[in-house]
């Protein structure tokens, strides 16, 4: 009998890609069985169930998963691995970020990380990339967020929350559109023009935020900010590009900050997100490093997003850790 070890779980979504998973997921099944992939599957029934699936199969021995869905699936898939990870390192046989390999079979709506690795809509090429051991090593970043105050009795606490990403996080504006996207989401709206109409509804009405922005230890913005990206990926929300120099392997994390003042020149230049040339845009601030924190310099609660999915408030720290995951990679 195969070791759990040796066999890839495919955690599958339903709910993505606007109820189309089911029958592409069949497609999908006897192209693994054709190409002799040796699997096992479940089906997630709730939002954050695929991390839970993910952590279970991974105490349980599994280190090679399948992310069928979007990009919100191959965020949960990854906070199970990793929240399995942290828990085995006081154990005796401490579990490394390195022994895990992810691979998605892309169906949601969102599916911006794979444009990073040259993966396609084609199951049948995407497959073929699973059967070839067509991977390669990426960072992981790990991100420390204050999660919303909640009542204990005695009064208000507020606790961290940690999450993990593999593409792009934001704070401000950026956070504050995909407030509204998985909104519209959970109300039963699809389609890919979600983020988009989401995005030009926020630029008229979202409002500033006093923030300081540090980069390994140093400030590198102070004042009244409109939206902080940062990411190891490049491309969200449908091929925006806020991160446009991010390097997926370079021990790195690109940030761009979007001033207040910058936002004019932001927006008459908007076509600048799409084509890869947003930092040329005048007053923006950029640059990688290995720590990136933002903080607040107001009492208003700021969302903090990683990978599309909304975890908390700022301050925040995202850190890109020492150790990189296998995942799967087109030539």
């Amino acid at each position: 009998m195969l070791e759990s070890g040796q066999m890839w779980l495919a955690v599958v979504n339903l709910h993505a890609g606007s109820g189309k998973t089911a029958s592409l997921w069949r497609e999908a099944e006897n192209l693994l069985v054709k190409m002799k992939i040796k699997y096992d599957n479940k089906y997630t029934d709730y939002k954050y169930h695929a991390a839970g699936i993910a952590y279970g199969a991974a105490s349980s021995g599994f280190r090679k998963f399948i992310a069928v869905g979007g990009d919100g699936t191959v965020h949960e898939v990854l906070e199970g691995i990793m929240r399995y990870v942290e828990e085995s390192a006081s154990s005796a046989s401490p579990a490394r970020i390195s022994d895990f390999t992810l691979a998605v079979i892309p169906i949601g709506s969102g599916n911006d990380w794979i444009r990073i690795h040259n993966i396609d809509y084609n199951i049948a090429d995407t497959v073929s990339l699973i059967r070839d051991n067509s991977f390669v090593l990426q960072d992981v970043v790990k991100v420390t967020a204050l999660t919303p105050p909640a009542y204990d009795g005695g009064g208000t606490l507020s606790r961290e929350h940690v999450s993990y990403m593999v593409n792009i996080g934001g704070v401000g504006f950026d956070a504050r559109v995909c407030e509204r996207v998985n909104g519209k989401k959970a109300s039963g709206k699809r389609g890919k023009l979600l983020y988009i109409n989401a995005l030009l509804y926020l630029l008229f009405h979202y409002e500033s935020v006093p923030m300081a922005v540090y980069c390994d230890g140093d400030k590198v913005f102070e004042g009244k900010c409109f939206s902080v990206a940062l990411g190891t990926g490049r491309y969200c929300g449908g091929g925006l590009r806020q991160t446009p120099c991010a390097e997926y392997d370079d021990g790195l994390l690109d940030y761009t900050v979007i001033p207040e003042r910058a936002l004019p020149g932001v927006v008459s230049q908007v076509y600048k997100l799409f084509n890869g040339k947003m930092l040329t845009v005048k007053g923006l601030v950029s640059g990688r490093g290995k720590c990136v924190e933002v903080v607040p310099q107001t009492s208003r609660m700021e969302l903090v997003e990683v990978d599309g999915e909304i975890i908390g408030n700022i301050p925040v720290r995202f850190e890109v850790l020492p150790e990189r995951i296998n995942v799967l990679h087109g030539k």
